[in-house]
């Protein structure tokens, strides 16, 4: 407390009683660092190109998710590019006011939340994939790894959601603590899906690589091409990336807002988070699915039940057939294709 002081003196810029239990009074001109949320003034041209990319990638996400009708995944990345951007606008704030606590927590929260967003459109992919070279290649049904997966992601954006919230509205340290270790927990179990997301990803390109099952020939063109190839890889480098910075956050997130990961090192941060995250998301737009699977996304969709009435008169039509021939079994993929797309 020696360097707070009430006389105006040069002691005076860190800040007096009242802004100490006050910092977010405090300007540059009357406070010290110490009492805004970094110990350092977040760069102003990193921060303000990572804002605008996230936004220049957005314009070809809604451009390619309307045209090609990819609803699914044009939302789950149009969220996640949205936040980004957002949340580096906020660490461009909060260099022109360190001690805006609003700010810190528009930049904590959604920068923490929105790569759960990208993630869900990676998996997204899986079950479209699987289709692609056969079902007979994959250990589970496409619906299969769609279901756990998103379900995955979806509890892990509830958890970092909700500690967030808890952390935004903490008047005490117990209470702070408590939203910084939802929100640890929430990053822990995106780390978890991820693993396991890769040790299914490559158990079905092993299988593939080798010849269990039978591959889908509808499709065989398609896996051939230099495109589609490409997309694959970006989808491997999209999860890496991710996967990294999920790491690094979690490190951050370990050692609390006042460690010193969190609070002065913004050079590892701006590495292992904005960047990390712009590499998947160039990949995730260069490489779009629509245009990646010419044409045959919806082709390669399933739906998550069947419908019982048509399962059986399908049935009772193909037990009728000794009577009479000309009739036909329905078109189950024409009539159930397009009924769920995402």
């Amino acid at each position: 407390m020696s360097n707070l002081t009430h006389d105006g003196g040069p002691g005076d810029r860190y800040g007096n009683i009242t802004l100490f239990f006050n910092p977010h009074l405090c300007t540059l001109d009357t406070c010290d660092l110490t009492l805004a949320s970094f110990l350092y003034r977040p760069t102003l041209p990193g921060n303000a190109i990572f804002a605008g990319l996230f936004a220049l990638l957005f314009i070809p996400q809604l451009f390619f998710g309307i045209k090609h009708k990819t609803w699914g995944y044009m939302t789950a990345m149009s969220f996640g590019l949205i936040m980004e951007c957002v949340g580096y606008i906020a660490r461009v704030m909060i260099h022109n006011n360190p001690f805006n606590h609003d700010m810190f927590l528009m930049y904590l929260i959604l920068l923490t939340i929105a790569p759960a967003f990208l993630t869900a459109a990676i998996y997204l992919c899986l079950a479209r994939i699987v289709t692609v070279y056969g079902e007979d290649c994959s250990r589970f049904k496409p619906r299969t790894y769609t279901l756990i997966f998103c379900t995955c992601d979806l509890i892990s954006l509830v958890l970092q959601a909700l500690g967030g919230g808890i952390a935004s509205t903490a008047n005490t340290q117990s209470s702070s603590d408590l939203g910084k270790n939802i929100m640890l927990a929430g990053l822990i179990f995106q780390v978890v899906s991820l693993v396991l997301f890769a040790i299914c990803c490559g158990e079905f390109a092993f299988r593939v690589w080798s010849g269990k099952g039978s591959r889908n020939p509808t499709y065989t063109w398609l896996t051939q091409t230099g495109l589609f190839k490409g997309f694959l890889i970006g989808l491997f480098v999209s999860s890496v990336t991710i996967f990294a910075r999920s790491i690094y956050r979690c490190a951050e997130l370990a050692g609390g807002f006042d460690g010193d990961l969190f609070k002065n090192d913004e050079a590892l941060y701006m590495i292992m988070e904005p960047t990390m995250i712009a590499v998947a998301c160039i990949c995730l737009t260069v490489f779009h699915p629509a245009v990646a699977f010419k044409g045959v996304w919806h082709e390669a969709n399933f739906t998550f039940r069947t419908k019982k009435g048509a399962l059986e008169n399908g049935r009772m039509k193909m037990g009728s057939t000794d009577e009479d021939s000309s009739v036909q079994l329905p078109d189950m993929r024409n009539q159930y294709g397009d009924s769920s797309r995402y």
